[in-house]
């Protein structure tokens, strides 16, 4: 090791000489699911002409965005399970605080992106053509990609110089639990973290409630067809939301509460924290999505023929 670099110790894993290789198994199917779910809707999406449209679009978005997501995760902890020691050092565990929350803070502003879409086709429809044209669905990926990251290098640059006094985090991951290891706790940092908080996540989440709630008292006005339409639709997306917005405050309650939750507890929740959302995503747009779920099975069926 060099003696220069800093390094900490990951101490969230529960019991990980005696269970690495359950672990291990675990997490690496869990990691194979997630890519070969995620890129299957993807190369759906992309493969047919009748899916290249700004909803379709948004949701290869956000399935990249899931495997991106956990592949900053992933891999390390499959490291860690059959390694002796768990450790990391600072600079790429800060590398993995600004991946983890900049993919995180993605996928909040590319539902934002998906919330905006629905709006306009069910209550603007004469207008949809002009307004989500293919230079607006290009703005809003690349605003959803680049903006976190912009915002939290902010805090990135702020830690890279603290003073550590501890080197043990209570995580199996690099989260903003690493606030804990250092001296004095930066009031500029949490400053700027809320700011950062009330830009990337509470605003946008405010806006998707607003355009959903838009969108139903809208649809309640109309006929029982278009109901049915608009809830095919935006009933993925909502739920998508609440999972991710539910984790969300795992990860906030996880380093608040870290000292008075049970090691047991902490590993279990951090594990739904990175688990939940990328399973849970392409399944829910792979079976709710009517347009998706019909080629997805027109996919399997064409598979079992050729087997």
């Amino acid at each position: 090791m060099d003696s220069n670099v800093t390094y900490l110790t990951l101490g969230g894993l529960l019991e990980v000489h005696k269970y690495r290789y359950l672990y291990f198994i675990i997490i690496l199917i869990a990691y194979i699911f997630i890519i070969c779910s995620n890129c299957t809707i993807v190369y759906i999406i992309w493969s047919h002409q009748n899916l290249h449209e700004p909803m379709y679009v948004f949701i290869a978005a956000l399935l990249i965005n899931s495997v991106l997501f956990s592949t900053v995760i992933y891999p390390k902890l499959l490291i860690d399970f059959l390694s002796e020691k768990q450790i990391i050092s600072y600079s790429a565990c800060l590398l993995q605080f600004f991946m983890f929350y900049s993919f995180s803070g993605s996928e909040f502003l590319l539902l934002l992106g998906m919330a905006y879409d629905r709006y306009v086709s069910i209550c603007k429809p004469l207008q949809y053509p002009t307004i989500m044209k293919k230079t607006t669905v290009c703005i809003f990926l690349v605003v959803a990609w680049l903006l976190p990251a912009a915002e939290i290098v902010g805090s990135l640059i702020m830690s890279l110089n603290r003073k550590l006094c501890n080197f043990t985090l209570k995580n199996i991951f690099c989260n903003n639990s690493i606030y804990k290891l250092h001296c004095v706790l930066s009031r500029t940092i949490s400053i700027y973290d809320t700011f950062v908080f009330i830009n990337v996540v509470f605003l946008p989440l405010l806006f998707i409630l607003f355009t959903y709630a838009k969108i139903f008292t809208v649809t309640y006005r109309r006929s029982r067809e278009v109901r049915k339409k608009a809830a095919e639709t935006c009933l993925p997306h909502l739920l998508v939301l609440i999972n991710l917005y539910l984790l969300g405050m795992y990860d906030i309650i996880i380093v608040k509460l870290e000292s008075n939750i049970p090691k047991i507890v902490r590993f279990l929740m951090t594990l739904q924290v990175i688990l939940y959302h990328p399973i849970f995503n392409p399944i829910i747009y792979g079976l709710k999505m009517k347009e998706i779920y019909k080629h997805l099975r027109r996919l399997f069926l064409y598979m079992k023929r050729t087997c």
